[in-house]
């Protein structure tokens, strides 16, 4: 494998601990082992990851549906967060079985659950391909045959990736495009539920504690990947076998104590930390509040319709918990940004750079080139308001994203597949139709209506110049409650979008056959269409334009550093070190960084969100702890907190101690800690991880899981009360 991301470390050891960074692989191996034995890591780096042969105990670390999660036994067996499977568990609810409340324990192999479209990718490899990537781009190119270029190159590499059966291949961008990697990956298909534990323990305090501390909530579940008989990768089959995990995470019964070492292997998804100052400024401005503003609505108009119909409240539950989480994310990078005076400090670190650089010839490129970033940012300000209204559909009606994607798809299909949006490639469309058939439990008419006239009350509200044409044809160019509602209920009434069968005969229809269809819903689907492909190609030409003019201004940044900087999160493998410890939120107030079963029984109400589950109060207020308690804390412990550099994506990381033993799994941060996506705070950046006992007491104590017990190689407890090993 070629050398990769040398650019962003020159084998610079660093000189204390350190929780910043989220590094690759190939960083870790680059890092002083001196440096990392005095932190508290027992293994050779290359245990991590062999780089020569795929192999190590990031091989054993997966990308769960965009989570991440581990394998922890050698039958496939894999940790996530409950949040992170939740569609799986709803998949399988209904008002007479409902999963979602109960929870789910798979008896034996033969009840485990099948997760339709769920998909574990397993890592394999990672290549420098940035020359590759540039060779392609044409001398003299504008900025959007740029963008197209280099598109087109990562389309070829991912298909010349692919070749191999079962394969799953990107190509990530660091730091702005200052390079490109190919990441090769195993793809497992045949995904199925064995344990989730009841909503009321895997999301114990709800939106009132999400983000927060102290917490006390077991976000936690366990799926098993299988694969055909002889091995290989396979869709969903009864003949089917557990996979065989070459690599995976023991798990340490003995958990954690503060001030230990942990690291914390995942994919998280996207931080801001290589932007101007003014582009986090705008997203201060504008971007946050609006998404609390726009999000917040559907929210409402959930939550109130949800409330009114027991299949209907299943059916948006999903939908629910992911607004709801974006929209309280929004409010702590809001709060976040304000209280670390980030921009402020962005502004004066980037003034640092900019007097650098001005006295170094070989870097006034990069002076140049963050003069038109800033300009390209004020050009976007122009018709920000809808290109937001647009860019965020998926907040809103689901129909008319079912409805519009029907058009887009129709209209990418004709065409060569090199030359088709991503989205739209023949590698997309199993997983695009797995997920039509998916919407079918969010689907409720009655939200369904209410969020598409919020929908068009904000286009309508839009001035001259960013109007949606696909708006004011089909509902006239001025807002009517009474006749906006009128449409949608004729719209909802004659559409067949939202029925299963007719959706999914549209997924293989022309065009010309979906307009003949006459369908309310999927005309002003297919004039959405036309704005949105409008759209993505003024949005690619300010890629383009970022292609050319990021990777000058972060050379010049990286320069000035002059110590290790790790990239930008982007979805790729990642590993960041860190120490258990707690931290002060303000002024005279210190947290403890573990919370135990005591906490639970004190936020117990009988209401949600922090109504315990009956089984789980038993054996609880019983103080049946079995094996499970800490010694110190003479409880169970619950959750911990963490200084490891995580965001969004770390969602059911394994959190690992020295050894290479899962200890616990991550979850959420702190409220303090939310705008790290943008700059580390080390006084505040505390992630929080579901402790491992308490993993194992629920397996145990509360649901005698004796059989997954065994496999997970932990003997069962004795049901009496205990105060620690």
């Amino acid at each position: 494998m070629k050398t990769m991301w040398l650019l962003l470390l020159w084998g610079v050891a660093l000189p204390v601990f350190a929780g910043e960074g989220k590094w690759t692989p190939q960083q870790v191996l680059e890092l002083d082992p001196a440096w990392l034995k005095a932190q508290g890591l027992k293994l050779p780096p290359q245990r991590l990851w062999d780089p020569k042969r795929g192999t190590g105990l990031l091989a054993g670390t997966v990308n769960v549906g965009g989570c991440s999660g581990a394998f922890i036994s050698s039958s496939g067996l894999v940790i996530t967060n409950h949040h992170c499977v939740f569609s799986i568990v709803q998949e399988h609810s209904s008002p007479q079985r409902d999963l979602i409340s109960q929870g789910f324990l798979a008896q034996n192999r033969e009840a485990e659950l099948p997760g339709k479209g769920a998909r574990i990718l397993v890592p394999r490899a990672f290549t420098d391909v940035t020359k590759e990537v540039r060779a392609a781009v044409p001398a003299g190119a504008d900025d959007l045959v740029r963008f197209k270029a280099i598109e087109r190159q990562q389309k070829e590499l991912v298909a010349g990736c692919e070749k191999r059966p079962a394969t799953r291949c990107q190509v990530a961008s660091f730091d702005g495009g200052s390079q490109y990697v190919l990441v090769d990956s195993v793809e497992l298909a045949d995904v199925r539920l064995v344990y989730a534990p009841p909503r009321a323990v895997g999301e114990f305090g709800g939106e009132e504690d999400n983000w927060m501390w102290p917490r006390h909530t077991g976000d936690f579940a366990i799926v098993r990947a299988y694969t055909a008989p002889d091995g290989s990768a396979a869709q969903y089959s009864e003949k089917n076998v557990p996979h065989k995990a070459e690599f995976f995470f023991p798990l340490a019964p003995q958990g954690v104590k503060p001030g230990d070492f942990v690291m914390v292997l995942g994919y998280p998804g996207i931080s801001f930390r290589g932007l101007l100052a003014e582009e986090m400024a705008d997203r201060q401005a504008r971007y946050y509040p609006r998404v609390i503003d726009v999000y917040g609505e559907s929210i409402r108009v959930l939550e109130e319709e949800g409330a009114k119909d027991a299949a209907g409240k299943i059916a948006v539950a999903s939908t629910l918990k992911s607004l709801h989480n974006r929209a309280k994310n929004a409010s702590g990078q809001l709060a976040g940004l304000a209280r670390g005076r980030i921009v402020e400090k962005q502004r004066e670190a980037e003034a640092a750079v900019v007097r650098w650089a001005e006295k170094r010839p070989a870097h006034v490129g990069a002076l140049r080139a963050r003069e038109d970033l800033l300009t390209g940012l004020k050009e976007e300000a122009r018709t920000w308001d809808r290109e937001f209204l647009l860019g965020n559909l998926r907040a809103g009606a689901r129909g008319v994203t079912l409805a519009a994607t029907l058009a887009q798809l129709a209209r990418e299909r004709v065409k060569p597949d090199m030359e088709r949006e991503p989205e739209f490639m023949e590698r997309e469309l199993v997983r695009l139709k797995d997920q039509f058939e998916r919407e079918q439990k969010n689907l409720f008419v009655p939200a369904e209506k209410r969020l598409l006239q919020a929908f068009v009350r904000r286009a309508q509200a839009l001035g001259p110049g960013e109007r949606i044409a696909a708006v004011d044809k089909h509902f006239g160019p001025t807002f009517s409650e009474k006749a906006v509602a009128a449409k949608a209920d004729a719209m909802y009434g004659a559409t067949k979008v939202l029925t299963l069968n007719e959706r999914m005969a549209m997924f293989q229809e022309s065009e010309a056959q979906l307009q003949a269809r006459q369908d309310p819903l999927l005309a002003f689907g297919l004039d959405l269409a036309t704005e949105l492909t409008a759209l993505d190609e003024v949005k690619d030409r300010r890629e383009g334009a970022r292609q050319r003019l990021r990777p000058e201004w972060r050379r010049a940044v990286l320069a000035h550093a002059g110590k290790p900087v790790a990239p930008d999160a982007n979805g790729t493998l990642r590993v960041t070190f860190a120490k258990v410890q707690g931290y002060s939120p303000r002024d005279g107030v210190f947290y403890t960084p573990q919370t135990t079963l005591s906490g639970v029984l004190a936020k117990h109400t009988d209401a949600e969100p922090f109504d315990v589950p009956e089984k789980v109060l038993a054996s609880a207020q019983a103080k049946r702890f079995g094996p499970w308690a800490d010694a110190a804390l003479k409880d169970v412990p619950v959750d911990f907190l963490a200084d490891a550099d995580t965001t969004g994506g770390n969602s059911g990381s394994p959190t690992v101690n020295g050894k290479g033993e899962l200890v616990g799994v991550n979850f959420d941060r702190v409220w303090e800690n939310v705008a790290n996506d943008f700059g580390y705070n080390p006084d505040v950046a505390r992630n929080v991880n579901v402790d491992v006992r308490y993993v194992l007491w629920m397996l145990d104590q509360v649901e005698n899981a004796e059989g997954l017990l065994r496999e997970l190689g932990v003997r069962k407890g004795p049901s009496v009360t205990g105060e620690g090993r």
